[in-house]
C-alpha cells in the first residue's frame, strides 16, 4: 500500500489552520484566567469587609457597655456621644455613637433605651453615615435598661 502525500494545492491551504486554533486557544485561556482574577479579587474584598464588620460589631458592643456603665454607676446617660476608639488597636479605625433615651410610662418602671452605633467612616454627626461609600461598614446594638 501506498501512502499518497497531499498535494501542494492542498497545503498552502491547510497552512493557516494551525494558527486559527493556537489564536482561539489563547483567547479562551486569556478569558478563563480573567475571570480567575476577578473571581478571586471579589472573594479578597469580601473576605476584608467580612473580617471589618466584625470589628464594627466589637466596637458597637464596647460603645453599648459604655453606655450601659454611665447609665447604671454614673447615673448620667447623654442623649449623643460620640468618640473613637483608642489608637493603636485594631478597633482604632471606628468611631461610635451612643444614644440614650429615657420611656417614662405612669405607673411603670423607667425604661432606658441605649443605642450603640459604630462605623468606620463617621459623618459631621458621627455614626451612621448616610454618604459611605464601598467599604463602609456599621453594626447597631440596642438594649433596655429598667429603674
Amino acid at each position: 500500500m501506498r501512502h499518497r502525500l497531499p498535494s501542494p494545492r492542498r497545503l498552502r491551504r491547510m497552512r493557516g489552520f494551525s494558527l486559527v486554533t493556537a489564536i482561539f486557544l489563547l483567547v479562551v485561556l486569556a478569558a478563563l484566567a480573567a475571570v480567575m482574577v476577578n473571581i478571586s479579587t471579589f472573594q479578597q474584598t469580601e473576605s476584608a469587609l467580612d473580617v471589618q464588620g466584625a470589628r464594627a460589631e466589637q466596637a458597637a458592643r464596647a460603645g453599648l457597655e459604655w453606655g450601659v456603665y454611665r447609665q447604671l454607676i454614673d447615673g448620667q446617660c447623654d442623649p449623643g456621644t460620640t468618640f473613637a476608639l483608642p489608637a493603636g488597636t485594631s478597633l482604632s479605625t471606628f468611631s461610635v455613637t451612643v444614644q440614650c433615651a429615657l420611656a417614662t410610662r405612669p405607673g411603670a418602671l423607667n425604661t432606658w433605651t441605649i443605642t450603640a452605633t459604630a462605623c468606620n467612616g463617621p459623618g459631621a454627626a458621627g455614626c451612621p453615615n448616610p454618604q459611605n461609600n464601598a467599604d463602609y461598614v456599621q453594626r447597631r446594638l440596642q438594649a433596655v435598661l429598667a429603674n
